[in-house]
């Protein structure tokens, strides 16, 4: 058993490395991607039948893996965190109840398709994929017992060899024009070795003898799946809130404005799930149940801190994406997604909700209040089912933007709100100056933006938000350096 380190003194301002963890995994997820999007690219080009399969295979299958991700992990996470716990009994409960959760959601893709009468080709390719992506949500239980012992180097690590292997299995197939079924089963080969390598790991850096199912395990393990019961709750709700506009847009208006919405979307909603999954579920979550138990003080430090730089991070992103959306939806795909470009510029707002929504979704689950978010996460299903039903008969595609946009900002409004009232997580200083560089940035844009180079006023009205952070890090350095003689 490796020894335990020491505890940091309450004076003290420990620095937790969530900058390098987050670089850790935000390179292993960019490698993903980045395989991923050539892989569906080099689809695309040569079959374009094959690559609409290949996509609604995946939409399937990732309702499967948010209700086993989102649905389990962060109960999972605090029970590892607690001090005194059989961590290879916990371990062994999550995986077993991921794995009916698994089976069940396969079954129900299963009755879907045959339902839809989809082609004998399509049912092998969607039941393929469905099985090897619900494979990802077992696999990570043995990541999330890795990233609570602070190792989120080696969960990078190993996912990037996977990706590697499962990509290159596909693409090799893919130019030796093998048959979809075929080449599916590169998530399969993927999250095999996700789940060998995360059982290895855990093994190795977490502080439990094995994994086992006592007696009194399984006789715990019911009680663990009604406590997950909320969390699966609050997936199903969050992800239906998420595409339900997508289905009314489709029936409005067709698979042609579906994809003008989605380019902009898959743009903007990119840059939250990687916030959202890297940063804030994978490092900050975990210190925040540990912090909960241990110290509140540094606990409400750390949430202040988070917030500010998440403000102060997604404002020069959305101004980056709403006044450069018509180069980049050109650049990405081209001149034919004119719509997508105005859609963009109403979705960028739709950022600083996610990013400040899902910090404080993350803090109430670390104080266990996942019961009242569940009650928050049902109003925006119904507030957002009520608004597509009246916004996009209206104009399809900005009644679609809107429908998402307003749902978001009144779901972030009500946990900040929340968490604002019992944890004071914002500091009114740190917001003064983040509105004061946005007066500042706006004011150096429309004081120049009548050069005719467009470029120039664009930078300048970032020049505040780089002064900004360079301010916070030079007080972070005088608040450890203080620290230190103290």
């Amino acid at each position: 058993m490796p020894p335990k380190s020491p505890e940091p003194s309450k004076a003290s301002k420990p620095s937790y490395g969530i900058l390098s963890k987050f670089l850790q995994l935000a390179g292993a997820q960019w490698i993903h991607d980045g395989l991923h999007t050539f892989f569906l690219i080099y689809l695309a080009r040569l079959s374009s039948s094959d690559y609409g399969e290949f996509m609604v295979a995946f939409g399937l299958a990732s309702i499967i893996l948010f209700l086993g991700e989102f649905g389990l992990n962060q109960p999972l996470v605090s029970s590892l965190c607690k001090k005194f716990s059989h961590k290879g009994d916990i371990l062994a409960q999550y995986t077993l109840l991921k794995g009916a959760l698994l089976v069940a959601g396969w079954l129900g893709v299963a009755v879907f398709i045959h339902w839809q009468g989809y082609t004998p080709g399509l049912k092998n390719l969607v039941l393929v994929i469905s099985a090897g992506v619900g494979l990802e949500a077992i696999a990570s239980s043995f990541f999330v017992a890795i990233r609570v012992e602070g190792r989120q180097d080696i969960e990078g690590r190993i996912r990037v060899v996977s990706g590697i292997l499962g990509y290159g299995y596909a693409i090799a197939l893919l130019s030796l024009g093998a048959a979809p079924h075929w080449i599916a089963l590169f998530k399969l080969i993927e999250n095999v070795v996700n789940l060998i390598g995360g059982v290895w790991m855990a093994l190795k850096f977490t502080n439990f003898d094995g994994l086992s199912l006592k007696r009194k395990s399984l006789a715990r393990t019911w009680a663990t799946a009604k406590n997950g019961t909320v969390f699966v709750l609050m997936a199903l709700a969050a992800i239906l809130y998420n595409k339900a506009n997508l289905y009314f847009l489709q029936n409005q208006a067709g698979p042609t404005k579906v994809a003008q919405y989605s380019v902009t979307w898959e743009l903007v909603d990119g840059i939250s799930i990687l916030v959202s999954n890297l940063l804030l579920r994978s490092i900050l979550y975990p210190l925040f149940v540990r912090l909960w138990k241990s110290d509140k003080s540094e606990f409400t430090r750390l949430a202040n801190n988070s917030v500010r730089w998440l403000i102060g991070a997604s404002i020069p992103i959305m101004f980056v994406l709403y006044i450069e959306s018509d180069r980049l939806i050109g650049l990405i795909y081209g001149g034919a997604y004119y719509d997508a470009m105005w859609m963009q510029k109403w979705l960028v707002g739709t950022i600083i909700c996610g990013f400040i929504h899902n910090l404080a979704a993350y803090l109430m689950m670390s104080q266990g209040k996942q019961r009242l978010l569940l009650f928050v996460y049902i109003g925006g299903l119904v507030l957002n089912l009520a608004l597509c039903a009246t916004l996009i008969p209206m104009d399809p595609l900005l009644g679609t933007c809107l429908s998402m946009l307003i749902t978001k900002a009144a779901v972030a409004v009500t946990t900040t709100t929340y968490c604002q009232a019992t944890m004071r997580i914002i500091d009114l200083k740190s917001m003064w100056r983040i509105a004061v560089a946005c007066l500042a940035g706006a004011a150096l844009y429309f004081a120049t933006y009548r050069l005719g180079i467009r470029e120039i006023p664009e930078v300048l009205a970032l020049v505040p938000f780089v002064f900004l952070v360079l301010q916070w890090r030079k007080e972070l350095r005088a608040q450890k350096a203080q620290v230190g003689m103290g």
